[in-house]
């Protein structure tokens, strides 16, 4: 009767075990969608060379630019911190790859236990000899020593699941420092540029100072011969002035762009070497922009969030893994005695002892609803994720193909003005000494001059950085 009771009771507790198992949340899988375009609205070429396979060693000559590339990419910051983000979740794969092998331990234990006279220990162990003519001790020691395991059967690959999400977010860690690598690369490429552009900027600054204090001195002799005003005197008086409040502040820029250099570099401030008279020289690189599916390989950041979401998956497999029953055994072996001289005493002193649980939820899910439901949601927002990495990227390579070829239009207009306007100094000038031009036209033609100057270098370096952002936006440097 006892036995058929036990089981009824057994033969209940896994149907039910079964039942709650059974009745699980239905698994809802978003897939991303990985079409893109077969082309650019504005491509340079049309076939499947890219130049993102290019290494910056080779994509960048300078070789000013390349030691400091080389020195960023051992000393920034923010790349080494990447560095570390990659040792955790290597330990944290380690940490998951132990979860679903068996844990053995190894200990020793000492106690003391008095228990009372009238419980079922205490009333089979009294006047019970255990060596003759002794009773048991009171209190009773006990002394142990043994090795212990256990370990959770991976059923349902829960444990498995999770080591694997563990490594694919490893290698989301690896994709994010590649990404950085990227980055680093083109700001510190688009920083040089611009320092070196600064640099030419402040010599026509300068040259034109010198021009304009020419020019005032030549007005200040025609006042004297009463063939100018005061008025004129200060016109000119004022723009000299306005020039050089702006070579200050080309100063000032300089000064903060090689400071901006050097925390990427991660040293402290000091003087960049570079050579501004290469910066006249220098030609947009010829952009090889390959195809768009090109950039599912090509750019890390969508390699990453491509890593991010396989994990996200399967954390959904994992958390649904917890509605079904969970099998755990459990085993020790060991030696156990009330006095350390008897640990040795084999094979009276031995123990061990081995277990198997069967535990599954039945009511009350909530937690694990919740968890699961969570997972499924991140699982939702990685895909979204990735879909919006992929269209960021289509649109940056869209817009730096779309700079490139209007920059270079841009540019060629900007030379011929700055041509026809250098043209016009030198007959403004003429002019005015044979007054038969107002100072006014030669005061508005020198700025002019200027300011074309100043397009014109700004123009040039940002083709330079069109070219380097297109080569960042396709996914080249980290190679």
């Amino acid at each position: 009767m006892l036995k058929r009771r036990i089981y009824q009771c057994l033969g209940v507790a896994c149907l039910s075990l079964a039942f709650g198992a059974c009745k699980t949340p239905e698994l809802v899988v978003k897939n991303a969608d990985q079409t893109v375009p077969t082309t650019y609205a504005n491509a340079l070429t049309s076939d499947s060379t890219n130049t993102a396979r290019v290494r910056w060693q080779e994509f960048f000559t300078d070789p000013n630019l390349q030691g400091l590339i080389t020195t960023a990419l051992q000393n920034n910051q923010e790349l080494n911190i990447t560095l570390q983000e990659i040792e955790i979740a290597r330990n944290e794969v380690r940490f998951r790859k132990g979860a679903y092998l068996p844990s053995v331990g190894f200990g020793g234990r000492a106690g003391l236990e008095k228990v009372g006279r009238y419980t079922l220990q205490g009333a089979t162990e009294e006047n019970v000899d255990i060596r003759p003519a002794r009773n048991t001790p009171d209190p009773l020691p006990n002394f142990e020593l043994g090795a212990v395991a256990s370990w959770e059967v991976d059923i349902w690959h829960k444990l498995r699941n999770e080591k694997k999400a563990a490594a694919r977010r490893y290698l989301a860690t690896v994709e994010g420092r590649n990404f950085t690598v990227t980055n680093l690369i083109a700001e510190l490429a688009n920083a040089y540029y611009e320092l070196l552009a600064l640099d030419n900027q402040l010599a026509i600054v300068q040259q034109n100072i010198e021009i304009q204090n020419n020019a005032l001195r030549i007005v200040r002799l025609q006042k004297e011969a009463a063939r100018a005003t005061e008025l004129a005197v200060q016109r000119f008086e004022a723009q000299v002035q306005n020039t050089t409040a702006r070579q200050y502040n080309i100063q000032q820029r300089i000064i903060e762009t090689e400071n901006r250099i050097n925390f990427l570099v991660g040293r402290y401030p000091q003087p960049v070497a570079r050579n501004p008279e290469t910066f006249n020289d220098l030609l947009p690189r010829l952009v090889q922009n390959g195809v768009p599916p090109q950039l599912l390989s090509n750019r890390p950041d969508i390699r990453q969030a491509e890593q991010n979401l396989a994990a996200a998956k399967l954390d959904v497999l994992a958390a649904r893994a917890n509605f079904y029953p969970s099998l755990n055994i459990s085993a020790a072996a060991g030696l156990q005695a009330f006095r350390p001289g008897l640990l040795l005493s084999t094979p009276q002193s031995m123990l061990y002892s081995l277990a198997g649980d069967l535990t599954g939820p039945i009511i009350n899910k909530n937690a694990i609803k919740a968890t699961y439901y969570s997972a499924n949601a991140r699982q939702t927002q990685a895909v979204y994720q990735y879909e919006r990495t992929v269209l960021n990227a289509y649109i940056e390579v869209a817009n730096q193909l779309s700079s490139i070829s209007n920059l270079a239009n841009s540019y060629e207009a900007k030379r011929k003005e700055v041509q026809a306007l250098n043209q016009s100094i030198s007959i403004s000038n003429s002019l005015f000494r044979s007054a038969r031009a107002d100072y006014t036209e030669v005061l508005f033609t020198q700025r002019d001059a200027l300011e074309s100057k100043f397009d014109l270098i700004e123009t040039k370096m940002r083709q330079l950085n069109a070219t380097v952002n297109v080569y960042q936006a396709l996914g080249g440097g980290w190679q």
